[in-house]
């Protein structure tokens, strides 16, 4: 027979949450399918590994790439100077 544990519902940003004992052996940072039948749900860890990337839509958005810029000038900053106090080497 499976163990109980009771657990609740609380508000988490503007999402509802729940906490999931320790006992469960869920790790941190697990992504979870969470499903919804009848009024009972059912969490399970999700096996989908996602890869988040640019490939295959970075071209496809010129506005996102800035082009190099010959007529900026970049002055010289306080942090750049080695008498500046915080000069990191």
């Amino acid at each position: 027979m499976s163990e109980e544990y009771h657990t609740k519902v609380f508000k988490s940003g503007n999402s509802l949450a729940v906490r999931l004992p320790k006992g469960l052996g869920a790790v941190e940072g697990t992504e979870m399918r969470v499903r919804e039948v009848r009024g009972t749900f059912t969490f399970e860890p999700s096996n989908v590994q996602r890869k988040i990337s640019g490939e295959g839509w970075i071209g496809q958005a010129p506005s996102l790439v800035v082009p190099p810029r010959e007529d900026f000038d970049d002055p010289p900053r306080a942090w750049d100077d080695p008498e500046w106090p915080d000069f990191r080497k």
